[in-house]
């Protein structure tokens, strides 16, 4: 195996390095310290340090540098963002009953307009995530239920995806990579066909929504 070969194998089995490669964000000199053993491994034969380096510059843009560009394209395309605050999320174990409670909810909130809720069923948990105005009857309804946790203090952010976004690799990817390294904890997400709804603490949730401004920018 040629030393460019091995080079572009050991960086391709991980996509972060070649992202973050194509992102000018890694010294190139280190990098090639590092996997200097195992490109020997490959090679079978000792390698300069110099030669690597001049592999790794070579190496052509991957698959990772035309999915970052057609994403980035496709963020310039997103429609309205919306924050809503003062959400709760509750999480019951799945039973025979929950069905009906949740049946009961829904029909007592039907009248009302300015309130957030949704559902999301797992295989053995249910989670509602709903406006804090309804945590009483929540609690009544559900009060037969095993509740497995409830977080407070929460607020959701909504972007609206172009009609393509199934067909786009890498799209919630690259939304919750800029969040992770702003170090903001996404508790919930939910998504639809062409919506997806992050769901963040109170105190997160300006920098979370200035972020994807960005990203739409």
């Amino acid at each position: 195996m040629t030393i460019a070969k091995a080079v572009e194998d050991m960086i391709r089995q991980s996509p972060f390095l070649a992202e973050a490669l194509s992102e000018n964000l890694i010294n190139i000199s280190s990098l090639a310290r590092k996997i200097k053993p195992d490109i020997e491994a490959l090679t079978k034969k000792s390698v300069q340090e110099s030669a690597i380096i001049m592999a790794i510059s070579r190496m052509p843009p991957g698959e990772s540098v035309r999915i970052s560009r057609s994403i980035k394209a496709f963020m310039s395309e997103l429609g309205d963002i919306i924050v809503r605050s003062g959400l709760s999320d509750h999480t019951f174990e799945n039973s025979p009953t929950l069905s009906t409670s949740r049946r009961q909810l829904m029909e007592e909130i039907l009248s009302e307009k300015e309130i957030f809720y949704t559902f999301s069923q797992g295989v053995y948990e249910t989670t509602l995530i709903a406006s804090r105005s309804l945590d009483d009857l929540i609690d009544r309804i559900f009060s037969n239920e095993k509740r497995i946790s409830r977080k407070t203090d929460l607020s959701s952010i909504t972007l609206r995806l172009p009609q393509n976004n199934t067909e786009v690799s890498g799209v919630y990817y690259f939304i919750l990579r800029s969040l992770a390294w702003a170090g903001i904890n996404v508790c919930e997400i939910i998504s639809t066909s062409n919506e997806i709804s992050i769901v963040v603490s109170n105190n997160d949730v300006d920098q979370a929504f200035s972020i994807l401004m960005k990203m739409k920018r």
